[in-house]
């Protein structure tokens, strides 16, 4: 079972990444998207991964803090949450918004999570409740810029930001508006805009 891999960034395709270890393989991990703007191409970096095997396909999500991965496999066993879902609340969720969600029965927090509706929030709430304390008192995640593009690669940036949160499960209609309306927020790079967009999408 893979637990962790390190190695330099080759290219990233949000939210795929694929890291080129020292024995020459490359791996494509998907990430949620705080961990995915961590990444810069041609850096050197680890991440934690989750070995995720099914019958039809072999997936490996990653993430930079060990916490995301831990909260990310408790996820994946509730019944009706799979693993895009649970990349989707930790790119729309920080792990201390969702343990604070679980431990007020604050259903309304996952809901705003593309994918998740009432009763699969309650469902959540419901398996998770007392079983986080193992994550203590913890911060929201922070990311630092992705490429720091030129303010010539503006369509570029728009194009990348809107794939990156139509895999996430939003509709192409609702990133586009939020786009739209996070651009006055952001600064000219991915990371930023895509940051802004997600405020927009979550309400936070």
């Amino acid at each position: 079972m893979i637990g962790m891999i390190s190695g330099q960034v080759q290219y990233l395709n949000a939210p795929i990444a694929c890291i080129l270890t020292s024995n020459g393989v490359g791996y494509e991990i998907e990430l949620p998207i705080p961990s995915f703007c961590q990444l810069t191409i041609g850096a050197q970096t680890a991440v934690y991964v989750h070995h995720h095997v099914r019958e039809d396909a072999i997936n490996l999500f990653g993430f930079m803090d060990r916490h995301d991965r831990d909260i990310f496999r408790k996820l994946i066993k509730i019944n009706g949450v799979g693993a895009k879902m649970a990349l989707a609340m930790l790119s729309t969720l920080s792990v201390a918004e969702i343990k604070h969600a679980i431990e007020t029965d604050y259903d309304a927090a996952l809901v705003r999570v593309p994918g998740i509706g009432k009763k699969t929030a309650q469902r959540i709430l419901l398996d998770l409740k007392g079983k986080l304390n193992e994550f203590g008192e913890m911060h929201p995640m922070t990311a630092e810029g992705l490429f720091n593009q030129p303010a010539d690669n503006s369509m570029l940036i728009i194009a990348e930001v809107e794939s990156a949160l139509m895999n996430l499960g939003y509709k192409e209609k609702e990133a586009q508006v939020a786009i739209k309306n996070a651009q006055s927020d952001a600064k000219n790079n991915t990371s930023d805009l895509l940051k802004a967009a997600l405020r927009q999408l979550s309400g936070f």
